[in-house]
């Protein structure tokens, strides 16, 4: 157990996890609903400060960023544990076990060592994701400051329910997001996430206060948040309150942990939600995990908000082309010259 950070202690030998907004209340011997942060007599300690369970170099495509250094590699690291339980998790066997009681997994790991191994690898930046980076919020934080030391960015891969002093406090050291946003309803979050949507409202809001690059993704389940009103809900609150300019991804679900018994998600219903987006005033709506990329084949490309001009050509996570120039016109579209948002 290493200490752990953002927590106050409270009366009877009590302390209160400020970390997320589930803020848990934890005696003595308790855990947190993430199932690494334990109350030890009166003190909070995390279980993950140093205990990288999942270790890979990706595209940074692969986060999805589409907007944030297109064509580059990010060394991205998780360790176990997660602040919600989703009955649909695609990670469930890295981010549940420690919610079920499950030993806390994994290699013993420096922040330094991993900044380095970043450099090593010719990554152009690290990513915290797989499972939840606000519950491995010490590891997170003390290696994007060596990051950072060392030139290279950082990304957050999200669900959004932290609390506003972690992202406070992670503020100054990253420098792009993808935050999932799940659905539109508080049913949803509560039944199937056992979470709440509005701190997640809040903090996307945060998050372009404090100058991230952000993406949002909508993982669309056949039945559950595929509904026309509820995707142009999501469309209509990314549009009006962080921007038209904020990518959104709608991304194809496939059966997995506890809800198995839902089919995949047809293509036709991302192409609607890509519809839906572009009604809203969004500029750039991506499908993903859509091999073929809709039915033009471009739904995972950028394009010029202004004349419509292919500037970037994906498949799948891979930059076939790049449109986007090179020195003081880079970020231009090249047919009408247009910035395109983005850190290019």
């Amino acid at each position: 157990m290493h200490p752990a950070q953002l927590w106050k202690p409270l009366e009877g030998g009590k302390v209160q996890c400020r970390l997320c907004a589930h803020f848990c209340v934890l005696a003595d011997g308790d855990r947190g609903r993430c199932g690494v942060r334990v109350n030890d007599h009166g003190a909070l300690f995390t279980l993950v400060a140093d205990r990288v369970a999942a270790l890979a170099v990706d595209p940074v495509e692969k986060k999805p960023l589409f907007h944030f250094r297109p064509g580059t590699t990010t060394l991205s690291l998780a360790t176990m544990g997660c602040n919600m339980s989703c009955t649909f998790c695609q990670n469930f066997s890295l981010s549940q076990g420690p919610r079920t009681g499950e030993a806390v997994q994994g290699r013993r790991a420096e922040p330094e060592a991993l900044a380095q191994a970043a450099l090593d690898h010719h990554c152009a930046s690290l990513s915290y994701t797989y499972s939840e980076p606000t519950v491995f919020f010490e590891l997170a934080r003390a290696t994007a400051q060596a990051a950072r030391a060392r030139g290279l960015d950082n990304i957050l891969v999200s669900n959004g329910f932290m609390s506003p002093e972690c992202l406070e406090a992670l503020g100054p050291l990253i420098q792009a997001a993808n935050i999932d946003l799940k659905a539109f309803s508080e049913e949803f979050y509560r039944e199937l996430c056992g979470a709440r949507l509005a701190p997640v409202l809040d903090n996307l809001r945060h998050i372009r206060a404090l100058g991230w690059w952000l993406e949002v993704t909508t993982l669309v389940i056949p039945g559950l948040n595929d509904s026309d009103a509820e995707l142009a809900a999501i469309a209509g609150f990314i549009a009006g309150e962080l921007g038209p300019d904020v990518p959104w991804h709608v991304s194809r679900f496939h059966p997995d942990h506890r809800l198995r018994g839902v089919g995949p998600t047809p293509v036709g219903t991302l192409e609607r939600a890509w519809s839906l987006g572009r009604e809203a005033g969004l500029h750039f709506v991506y499908l993903g995990n859509a091999p073929g990329g809709g039915v033009d084949g471009e739904r995972e490309s950028t394009r010029c908000p202004g004349c419509d001009a292919v500037l970037l050509r994906r498949t799948g996570f891979l930059v076939r082309e790049n449109f986007l120039g090179s020195g003081p016109e880079r970020g231009r579209c090249p047919e009408c010259g247009q910035p395109v948002p983005g850190v290019w």
